[in-house]
């Protein structure tokens, strides 16, 4: 598909309608829902190092005034729209987003995606620079405050969390939180996480709420032995030795033994000697496929790197809790684009990928302009690259 057939899955009434449901223009006549949705995505995805003073310029533009075409031209200052960005109905970007996951989420076959990747990254900042967030405890920490996003990722980021209170500082309750409130389209999609959830409880809650899942624990961990080793010899991956098969029961720091039985595979990499324990709730699965699709969490820090690199995560271009809601559902989507637009194309990798949405979009924008010059359109495909099929 190219950036054309992707963006025409999205209907033409969909941001006016949505602006109506959520009443987010009833204290705005310029700087409109859709107005600031469109100029976040163009500067998103067409500069690399977005910040309050490249939307103002954007805004005078040629090319987002062909995007904005329906609307008001004129100046704006910077200063105006992070006034907007802390005031706007986040809620507006919300239901956006999860409009884009329901609509491009159907197109690539979100509701047989088997697993669900959890991980969060983290936004730190002076103190006097960020009005909300936590603190951590002890030395110069005390004085930055830090912003957790924590998302889930199966085909498409399918749920995010921005998360500022104190108590979310560990990975116990936000990895969780995110994890029992996630809906997959899948019921029995398996959630993936690195050893950052260290409770018991949580490992006892999932099962009892029968959500599979696929996590590490550490090797020494406290544990009472519930089964004996079901490998009655070694197995080999490409990157792993596995030698060991068993269901056991873990220990809390505070509770004594855990409810339920973890099955616990323990493996030594091939390459640097490294011994893994992989801990699962999942019964039907052999302890290769187990690991295999532990594996497949890597593709969330990708994921977070691409965000951050490409699509100027870390920055953050209003410092209010509603101005980094409405950042993060516009970096989703735009996110959510550029990935529906590389599996498509079976494209790899996300530097070239997101290069070769951006030309796509500034063809269109050509093909506007000679349009209304009264001009052949249709030719500009003779002059420019032709895009994936």
């Amino acid at each position: 598909m190219n950036v054309e057939q992707i963006l025409a899955l999205l209907p033409d009434n969909l941001l006016s309608e949505l602006a109506i449901e959520t009443r987010v223009n009833r204290y705005s006549k310029k700087l409109q829902g859709e107005v600031i949705f469109k100029l976040l995505l163009h500067c998103l995805l067409s500069h690399k190092d977005n910040s309050l003073r490249v939307m103002e310029s954007a805004y005078e533009s040629m090319a987002f005034n062909l995007l904005n075409a329906a609307s008001a031209k004129g100046s704006i200052r910077y200063s105006s729209i992070s006034e907007r960005l802390s005031t706007i109905n986040a809620v507006y970007f919300e239901k956006l987003y999860q409009k884009c996951v329901d609509i491009y989420g159907k197109q690539i076959g979100e509701s047989s995606s088997a697993i669900t990747r959890f991980d969060s990254t983290i936004v730190a900042l002076s103190g006097q620079l960020l009005k909300v967030g936590y603190h951590l405890k002890g030395g110069d920490a005390a004085h930055v405050r830090q912003l957790k996003f924590t998302v889930g990722l199966s085909e498409l980021p399918t749920t995010v969390h921005l998360f500022t209170a104190q108590k979310y500082t560990s990975e116990n309750t936000a990895l969780k939180e995110a994890i029992l409130l996630h809906q997959p389209y899948k019921t029995n999609a398996i959630r993936i996480f690195d050893r950052g959830i260290t409770s018991r409880k949580t490992h006892d809650e999932l099962t009892d709420k029968n959500i599979p899942f696929i996590s590490r624990i550490h090797t020494q961990s406290k544990h009472q032995e519930h089964t004996p080793n079901q490998l009655n010899q070694p197995v080999e991956t490409n990157t792993l030795h596995l030698f060991s098969d068993t269901w056991l029961y873990l220990y809390t720091t505070d509770t004594g033994r855990a409810k339920h039985p973890v099955r616990c595979i323990r493996a030594v990499s091939k390459n640097k000697g490294e011994e893994f324990a992989f801990a699962t709730n999942i019964v039907d699965l052999s302890c290769e496929e187990i690991t295999e699709l532990y594996k497949r969490r890597w593709d969330i820090e990708v994921f977070f790197k691409f965000l951050k690199q490409e699509l100027n995560f870390s920055h953050l271009i209003n410092r209010s809790e509603n101005g980094i809601k409405v950042m993060l559902y516009a970096t989703m989507i735009a996110s959510i684009l550029i990935l529906v637009y590389k599996k498509t194309n079976s494209m790899t990798g996300f530097k070239i990928v997101k290069q070769k949405f951006t030309q796509q979009i500034e063809k269109l924008l050509v093909k506007d302009i000679v349009y209304l010059c009264g001009g052949n359109p249709t030719l500009v495909d003779n002059l420019l690259f032709k895009p994936p099929k």
